[in-house]
């Protein structure tokens, strides 16, 4: 049975039950200040851990199934299953001088950390026609694509909630660059909530993302940050994060 047969096979019957938000943290800190987006490694600002060092993908593995499914799984099952869709990863999936390149043909990727609370930089670049999206907590998502792309509403811009059913899904500006130039998230998640800066402006503000996988239950409180493979080639670098309190 192929890889893509198996990953089938295991998605029937999915469900699980969701985790509950903890209350909304009072915290406060310094959000990070933002970096000029034309240079090609800026370096992590304090506080960052860089998720590309060394040139690496040492702290990403490859989706497999959605999470539902995976919360599922058998550890034995797990590994197999993970260990065909890392092997994914090194094909579809390399870095080079500090520019993460997709070539269109693979899966997702994910951070092998699980976060919760986190501010997250990351620079991205789509070819004509490109679609992606950043997962947050296992969740979509913050929607990137070629705003040219009419039929599937990308002209509202890159940045929103794309699968956000009751609260906002739209960003709030359109802050695109042209297509084949850099672009620059900033993304801060509080609890359940999420603020996106694309490019510096402000496209979504303090947001409730919604629960993909289960309707009506919260965002899980902890997961990957999970960058989207959908077909089309991808570049992404500056990929930055810091975990809040």
């Amino acid at each position: 049975m192929g890889t893509a047969a198996l990953w089938e096979n295991v998605a029937e019957g999915a469900g699980a039950r969701a985790r509950k938000c903890p209350p909304r943290s009072t915290a406060t800190f310094t959000a990070a200040q933002p970096l000029p987006v034309d240079q090609l490694n800026n370096g992590p600002p304090a506080g960052f851990t860089n998720l590309l060092a060394n040139d690496s993908l040492a702290l990403w593995q490859g989706r497999f199934i959605s999470p539902l499914v995976e919360m599922r799984l058998g550890p034995l099952r797990r590994h197999r299953f993970q260990r065909l869709a890392n092997m994914d990863m090194a094909v579809h999936w390399r870095v080079n001088k500090g520019v993460l390149v997709y070539d269109g043909k693979g899966k997702s990727i994910r951070t092998r950390r699980h976060y919760r609370n986190f501010e997250l930089l990351l620079d991205w670049k789509v070819s004509k026609g490109g679609v992606s999206a950043v997962y947050l907590r296992k969740s979509p998502a913050v929607k990137i694509w070629d705003t040219s792309l009419k039929d599937l509403g990308a002209e509202v811009g890159s940045g929103g909630l794309f699968y956000n059913r009751t609260h906002p899904s739209k960003p709030a500006v359109k802050a695109d660059n042209a297509v084949g130039t850099w672009n620059r998230f900033y993304i801060k998640m509080i609890d359940d909530r999420v603020t996106v800066k694309l490019n510096d402006q402000l496209v979504v503000d303090n947001v409730v993302l919604e629960n993909h996988w289960i309707a009506d239950a919260p965002v899980f409180e902890s997961g990957e940050i999970e960058l989207e493979g959908t077909g089309t080639p991808l570049e992404f670098k500056n990929i930055y994060i810091r975990e809040l309190p």
